[in-house]
Formats: structure tokens, C-alpha cells, sequence
């Protein structure tokens, strides 16, 4: 996968992990809540992956 999609499957993961914690809160579902903030960290780690990606990338070009 490329960083970009990495980047941007990563968005879309925290994105929907705070809807899905919101959504949770209001409606006092905490399954929804706990599944939102896994979603949300796993979006996370996607972005950070994206970003070491281009990181390594850089580092390769400029060698």
C-alpha cells in the first residue's frame, strides 16, 4: 500500500472512530464507544505509517 492510501485509509479510520465514540456516548452504548476508539487508534497507526513511508522514502532519495 502507499503512503497516501496509507494516509488517507488512516483519515477515514479516526474519522469514523469519532463518530462511532460520539454515537456511543449519546446513545450510552459503550460496546460503540470501545469499538470507536479502537477504530480511531487503528487510523492513527495508519497515518503514522504513512508518514514513515514518505520519511524513508525522502531519506532514500537523498542518498
Amino acid at each position: 500500500m502507499s503512503s497516501t492510501s496509507d494516509k488517507i485509509k488512516g483519515t477515514a479510520n479516526d474519522a469514523m472512530g469519532n463518530v462511532k465514540q460520539a454515537v456511543g456516548k449519546a446513545t450510552d452504548n459503550k460496546e460503540l464507544q470501545a469499538e470507536g476508539f479502537v477504530q480511531e487508534r487503528k487510523g492513527e497507526a495508519q497515518k503514522a505509517l504513512g508518514e514513515t513511508k514518505d520519511a524513508v522514502k525522502k531519506t532514500i532519495d537523498d542518498v
